[in-house]
């Protein structure tokens, strides 16, 4: 790896490595039913066709509406839901959205009791068959699936390392490695999953190679 690419990984990391979870307030490392819930709705929320500031603001919302987990999701009502969502920002698509919400959490109520900790062991930790398991959460699809495991692969080992493809898209772009492998040995396991939501931030904001190479105050932006 040449010396200019460690630089743009390095940057990518240290500009633009903030999970999306640490966002939204949640620390996925302890892995309760609650973090683990509003994780999945932020997954669903953010896998729409929307801007990622509106998806994080309407994930944060729905937050402090108070629907932390699965039982209280499901007890809302979907006018309140579409009211959080809207006043968020997320207008165009509020009630469909809302309506995915309270199946999904009825969804995670029935099969799971709430607690997502338990599709991980029903499925035998196997990723290919929790990645099923996830998909059948109303308005999941797989880049709602990328999004949850980008990122819970720092808890749920064996996803790591996961590389998704609006990562692995960036990665080609800016002429990094495109190999998970090669980048985790890279990243270390800590880093690793900072720097491949990096990678997704590049890819979202339209950041260059050559922008991860300035210097300066405004090189960060």
């Amino acid at each position: 790896m040449t010396t200019e690419t460690d630089l743009v990984l390095d940057r990518l990391l240290d500009r633009h490595g903030t999970l999306f979870s640490e966002e939204l307030g949640l620390d996925l490392a302890r892995n309760s039913p609650s973090v683990l819930f509003q994780w999945l709705c932020g997954a669903l929320v953010m896998s729409a066709r929307i801007s990622h500031e509106i998806a994080i603001e309407a994930a944060r919302a729905l937050s402090d509406a108070g629907w932390t987990t699965a039982d209280r999701m499901a007890q809302s009502s979907w006018d309140d839901r579409v009211e959080v969502l809207n006043r968020a920002g997320y207008a165009r698509i509020d009630a469909r959205t809302a309506r995915m919400l309270g199946e999904t959490a009825e969804r995670a109520q029935d099969e799971y009791e709430g607690d997502l900790r338990k599709l991980r062991e029903a499925s035998g930790r196997d990723p290919e068959v929790e990645r099923a398991a996830l998909r059948a959460f109303k308005g999941v699809g797989d880049v709602g699936a990328d999004i949850f495991f980008r990122e819970m692969q720092m808890v749920w080992s064996e996803h790591y390392p996961f590389l998704d493809r609006m990562a692995r898209n960036a990665a080609k772009r800016l002429g990094v490695p495109e190999t998970p492998d090669t980048l985790a040995e890279w990243a270390g396991r800590e880093s690793y999953p900072h720097l491949v939501t990096g990678l997704v931030r590049a890819e979202l904001k339209g950041i260059d190679r050559s922008r991860l190479l300035e210097t300066g105050e405004g090189a960060a932006s």
